[in-house]
């Protein structure tokens, strides 16, 4: 924590305040993208993408999980959702999953999550969807198969929030599936034929 707090302290002699790019953040945000991921400490959206300061407005909780329309209850989620297209405008949104994932890999394996209730309900929102995988359609899935089809379905659940529907049929929002590899930085783009490619940059 020391080395994190001392990093936090020296922050602004390490940046370049004087150039007038944060001055201008201050005025506002434009991102490009909503980017929907994983809470894990491993996975840095703007490390990945190389985004600068008010490129991303990002969503991240346990296995890039998108709760479905109308859920009762306040949701952050849901909150970020609205803002990022209602206020903020943003044109694409990408759902990014991850190989090495604890969420994913504890509906792989069937964990009893009994100890932590507040992760066995969160991970509960995903777990119908990928029953029919998990309960043996597709023989042994490894964890980034499962992984991925968490992808697919976040996106299909993203789809049916209204104001994402209104918006692709105004071709004025782009969905992205992305899945990410934590020990070689691949980033492998969901294609329209449903497969997960890796494209040359």
């Amino acid at each position: 924590m020391k080395a994190l707090l001392d990093r936090a302290r020296s922050f602004k002699r390490r940046v370049d305040f004087e150039s007038g790019e944060y001055r201008k953040l201050a005025e506002g945000q434009y991102p490009e993208a909503l980017f929907i991921t994983c809470s894990d400490s491993r996975v840095i959206p703007a490390l990945i993408t190389g985004a600068r300061p008010g490129e991303i407005f990002e969503l991240r909780n346990a296995g890039n999980i998108v709760p479905p329309h109308g859920r009762p209850g306040a949701s952050g989620e849901a909150a970020t959702i609205e803002y990022a297209l209602e206020v903020l405008g943003v044109q694409d949104i990408v759902v990014c999953g991850h190989s090495h994932c604890g969420a994913m890999g504890a509906l792989k394996s069937g964990d009893d999550l009994s100890a932590l209730p507040g992760v066995d309900a969160w991970l509960e929102l995903a777990r119908p969807r990928l029953t029919p995988v998990l309960d043996g359609d597709v023989r042994d899935p490894s964890l980034p198969d499962i992984a991925q089809l968490n992808v697919v379905n976040q996106l299909a659940v993203l789809r049916s929030y209204p104001a994402t529907q209104q918006r692709i049929e105004e071709d004025r929002l782009r969905l992205h599936g992305w899945y990410y590899e934590v020990d070689t930085g691949q980033v492998h783009e969901l294609d329209t034929d449903g497969r997960f490619r890796v494209h040359a940059a």
